[in-house]
């Protein structure tokens, strides 16, 4: 968003899933100590957006508020723990949030730097996993991550897929496509929910029949504070969940971008500033 033009004001350091090591505490700091490693999502505290309103992480060094910081336990390595900042607390804070309990059909729409973290997080906490993606390239990798049905969007109506499963408990739509999440409301069961956690910005095509069949409930789901990053790192650390990441040096910051921006890193891009 910062390259976007989106910025305070210029120049600004962009990045916002950053993990680092304390080196130098301000004047009246006493919550951290120097040498232990800590991450800092979206939220920079204060009212601050990290990589907005206050630099961010792609650099060797970075100023955070003390309050806005998580603790990164060894168990896992900064590299995999970067992108559980913003995308994993995305996905986990909205699955944790929600209406499913242990068992319930929970639906992941879109299998990618969300969605492939999302399939993980709602195996491992119990519910009965539903990965939906186009084409079926993918359906080894989302079986392997725990998906326990796999519904090709190229083959089938995803909705009627859902409601051949008994419908949806919860559907999470990572992938930012209006059309294919505006059909998906038709996979709910009863008193069940559709959550947003990406967009284009779209126009969604629902009508007032589609949350009379229900009753249903469409809504988005935005968190990243520094406790529920904080739930998210300790929960992945105790279930072993991880990102798929593809790694750069500093320098190749910008060839980073562009691939990510393409969709074409599986699944996530990482800058390494210590090669």
């Amino acid at each position: 968003m910062a390259i976007g033009g989106l910025a305070s004001e210029y120049p600004r350091i962009p990045g916002h899933e950053v993990i680092g090591i304390v080196e130098e505490l301000g004047a009246g700091a006493t919550k951290w100590k120097i040498g232990e490693r800590v991450g800092i999502g979206w939220h920079g505290g204060h009212s601050h957006v990290t990589g907005l309103t206050i630099d961010g992480g792609y650099a060797e060094y970075m100023v955070a508020y003390q309050d806005s910081l998580s603790s990164i336990p060894h168990e896992i390595s900064v590299l995999e723990a970067a992108p559980l900042m913003c995308a994993g607390e995305t996905t986990f804070s909205a699955i944790r949030n929600s209406k499913a309990r242990p068992g319930d059909l929970v639906a992941i729409q879109g299998i990618g730097g969300l969605g492939h973290l999302a399939v993980q997080y709602a195996n491992k906490a119990g519910y009965r996993t539903v990965a939906i993606s186009r084409g079926s390239d993918k359906e080894n990798l989302v079986r392997q991550l725990g998906a326990h049905h796999y519904i090709d969007s190229e083959k089938e109506d995803p909705a009627k897929a859902l409601q051949a499963l008994g419908g949806a408990k919860v559907i999470l739509a990572t992938a930012p496509n209006a059309k294919a999440i505006s059909s998906l409301i038709n996979g709910l069961g009863q008193d069940s929910e559709l959550i947003i956690v990406a967009g284009s910005g779209e126009q969604l095509e629902l009508s007032a029949m589609d949350f009379l069949k229900g009753p249903n409930t469409v809504k988005g789901s935005f968190t990243g504070g520094a406790k529920e990053i904080q739930a998210t790192i300790n929960f992945s650390v105790l279930t072993d969940i991880r990102p798929m990441i593809e790694t750069f040096p500093l320098d190749r910051a910008s060839e980073a971008y562009d691939k990510m921006m393409s969709a074409s890193t599986r699944f996530r891009a990482v800058l390494n500033i210590s090669e």
